[in-house]
């Protein structure tokens, strides 16, 4: 017997049902094949044996370096969704200051897992909320594996700051600067606020010429240009007296845009020799409080100094360093325990700092003053880095400020964990049995999440020129054991005990770079579409 036909009624709009998503799924997968691109981009770069990265910029300018946060600064990019990335290693640099290749690396991996989830039919939001519960359960597991450490264990914290800078360009310099980066934040932490490092009060002057091995750590202050040699004065001061003044040893201007007709050569005389006695009073009032050293901040208005005030400066036997740019003065003040002075009449002998010397040295092809033997010296400290070209002084710039921040974590949470690829093996190994515990979707989601972590140690093993599926399953079969510290030795090209090898990293570097990471992937997964406002 046939069965009866079924006519279907046409439903009302209010129970409509069929939603076309193929055009969100079509958006979803073009930001996350535009973010995996850009990862994908400065994956070669990770680790000790990365590559570097020469970038050409639209002036002509050539910058070499292998700085995650560095590539992706200087990249134009233009889809949404990978500004994002760029966007991260930013965070991460500004959170931990090392790791920026890391973190984009990790967010490219996730990434990829997330595709392969979405093409099971897995919904985004399920995605996203496992991540979340896998990211805060790798946090506990990577706390639970570090080994505390304190500020006066200075080797430990030099082990760190060198395990920063083996990835670098100038790592054969890392024996010099590991040790300067350490001493440096040390001797700015206040004991009244011992977790708080403002890396502010570390000024990094660069001076082309010499090598990387020529770097110094000064205790006082480095100018980056030479003293007034104008009308022959003095380029060397003992037992100074230093005034910060921010007004201008010059004849005022009118207020107003005007100009002065001057008829006769009286007029003349006069102007002039009003302009000599206005200099000289002013002059009068900065010798008679004992000053002999003058730095004078940069003036947009008119010149801070006339060649007829540096005249009358030479002759009462004072120092003069002009151009200090507005920016410096705040350090100045600090390092110097002295107030910057605005105006002339504000100005007195208890507003000046105190210092045992202030000389004129000749370093390569150019000069430079430095202050040193300072009174009553502000927690602050100057780092001279010296290259013989302005690509390598660049890089160890960059290089030094890295190994500064590893410092600065360890300050601000005081522990420390293996590199080398270990934390991650340990962190997949981990959260590979915790999601057979999780039941549904979720645990198949973490399971994603721990295969991901995989590929930190995979990306050292591949850009050391090593075989990385034979070394990543050696790596999952030694913790497996229990073997939870070892990692990839690139050096050695085996693995190792990456903690005895003293391959170690700040406990924040890597948490900062999983969270970030699962935040920037979470939020791009649940894009749906792009609105362009114009």
């Amino acid at each position: 017997m046939a069965s009866p036909a079924v006519i279907s009624q046409p439903r009302s709009s209010k129970t409509e049902s069929y939603v076309d998503n193929k055009r969100k799924e079509d958006i979803r997968q073009a930001n996350i094949t535009a973010a995996r691109a850009v990862a994908d981009a400065v994956r070669t770069s990770l680790g000790p044996k990365g590559m570097d990265k020469m970038i050409s910029t639209a002036n002509g300018e050539v910058i070499i370096t292998n700085d995650g946060a560095t590539i992706l600064n200087k990249m134009e990019v233009l889809q949404p969704a990978a500004k994002m990335l760029v966007e991260l290693s930013k965070s991460q640099d500004a959170a931990a200051g090392d790791g920026t290749t890391t973190v984009v690396v990790i967010a490219g991996a996730l990434l990829k897992q997330c595709q392969v989830l979405l093409s099971h039919g897995i919904h985004p939001t399920v995605i996203s909320d496992s991540l979340h519960k896998a990211s805060t359960k790798a946090v506990d597991i990577l706390t639970a594996m570090a080994v505390p450490v304190e500020l006066t264990d200075r080797d430990s914290l030099v082990k760190s700051a060198s395990t920063s800078l083996n990835s670098k360009v100038v790592s054969q310099y890392s024996t010099l600067l590991a040790p300067m980066a350490v001493d440096a934040v040390l001797s700015v932490v206040d004991p009244a606020k011992p977790e708080i490092v403002d890396l502010r009060d570390i000024r990094i002057v660069k001076k082309l010429g010499g090598t990387v091995d020529d770097t110094e750590m000064v205790k006082g202050l480095v100018f980056d240009k030479k003293a007034s040699h104008a009308a022959g004065g003095p380029t060397r001061m003992e037992n100074a007296k230093i005034a910060v003044i921010q007004f201008q040893i010059s004849p005022p201007k009118t207020d107003i845009e005007q100009s002065i007709v001057v008829s006769d050569y009286t007029q003349m005389d006069r102007i002039l020799k009003e302009e000599r006695n206005y200099i000289l009073g002013m002059i009068k009032k900065i010798k008679a409080t004992g000053c002999n050293v003058l730095l004078i901040q940069k003036s947009i208005l008119r010149d801070a100094v006339t060649d007829l005030s540096l005249h009358y400066l030479a002759k009462a036997k004072i120092l003069v360093i002009k151009d200090v740019e507005r920016d410096e003065i705040e350090f100045i003040t600090k390092t110097l325990n002295c107030l910057p002075i605005a105006n002339i009449e504000h100005f007195r002998a208890e507003k000046l700092g105190y210092a045992d010397m202030v000389e004129e040295v000749s370093l390569g092809d150019g000069k430079i003053v430095k202050i040193t033997g300072i009174q009553n010296m502000g927690r602050t400290t100057t780092v001279l880095v010296r290259g013989s070209n302005q690509l390598v002084l660049d890089e160890a710039e960059r290089s030094l400020h890295d190994a500064l921040c590893v410092v600065r974590c360890l300050v601000s949470k005081r522990f420390l964990i293996a590199g080398g690829g270990a934390p991650e093996i340990e962190l997949s190994r981990q959260l590979g049995a915790w999601a057979k515990v999780l039941q549904g979707m979720e645990g198949y989601c973490v399971k994603s999440f721990a295969e991901a972590l995989e590929v930190v140690p995979y990306t050292l093993a591949e850009n050391a020129g090593l075989n990385p599926i034979s070394i990543v399953t050696e790596l999952r079969n030694r913790h497996a054991q229990g073997e939870i510290n070892t990692g990839i030795n690139v050096r050695k090209g085996q693995i190792t005990n990456i903690l005895e090898e003293n391959v170690v990293q700040p406990l924040l570097v890597s948490t900062s770079a999983i969270t970030l990471a699962t935040e920037c992937v979470r939020m791009i997964l649940k894009i749906d579409d792009i609105v362009t406002v114009r």
